[in-house]
């Protein structure tokens, strides 16, 4: 990805217009370095703009006008501005590369974005929440330290292919997290990544 600048959610649009514009005076720079290196790696340009759909279009255009091998979209999102950024970006973004949305990892935005025309993802809420205790499940989210997984002797999912779902029970997922060991969380990555492969 070339470099990006990302303003805080609430900076107001002239502070996302300096951000974005820096964005694309460091993807032509990224882009022109790329090009005369002779490098065979993928360059990504990432759109931003903020929460300002005009900014959003213009960061789009902009970056379609480069020739990047991919485009990534950049920001923080609620659900809410999930759906309108992605349908103002991907309606003008090339729809012969792949559109990249960053950050975003919690099972419902993978639909959200797939529903509105993005290729891939990558986020580090699969792990984070892990190491937290959290894990997801075609259920929801669940707690493994909750009082009822400390005795259940199957698994966190029944259903799960994971080496963790294969080989632990909830209640030792349960044990090992209260504990404090180590182990808790790669365990608990595992099943998460998985989960969300699946």
């Amino acid at each position: 990805f070339a470099f990006d600048e990302i303003a805080a959610p609430l900076t107001p649009v002239d502070g996302q217009r300096i951000a974005m514009d820096r964005t694309h005076r460091w993807a032509k720079r990224c882009l022109d370095h790329h090009d005369r290196s002779g490098s065979s790696q993928a360059l990504f340009g990432i759109v931003q703009g903020g929460r300002y759909d005009d900014l959003r279009a213009e960061s789009a255009r902009v970056l379609a006008g480069m020739e990047f091998a991919g485009y990534g979209i950049g920001g923080t999102f609620t659900k809410n501005d999930l759906v309108t950024t992605l349908g103002v970006v991907n309606a003008i973004l090339p729809e012969d590369k792949p559109r990249h949305l960053l950050g975003i990892g919690e099972p419902e935005d993978l639909f959200i974005g797939v529903e509105n025309g993005v290729d891939t993802f990558e986020c580090v809420a699969a792990t984070r929440i892990a190491r937290g205790a959290t894990h997801n499940t075609k259920h929801g989210t669940i707690n493994i330290e909750n009082e009822k997984y400390r005795s259940m002797l199957e698994p966190l999912e029944k259903d799960c292919d994971c080496y963790t779902c294969k080989n632990y029970s909830a209640a030792y997922l349960s044990h090992i997290y209260r504990a404090h060991e180590m182990l808790a969380a790669t365990l608990g990555s595992i099943h998460n990544l998985r989960f969300i492969v699946r």
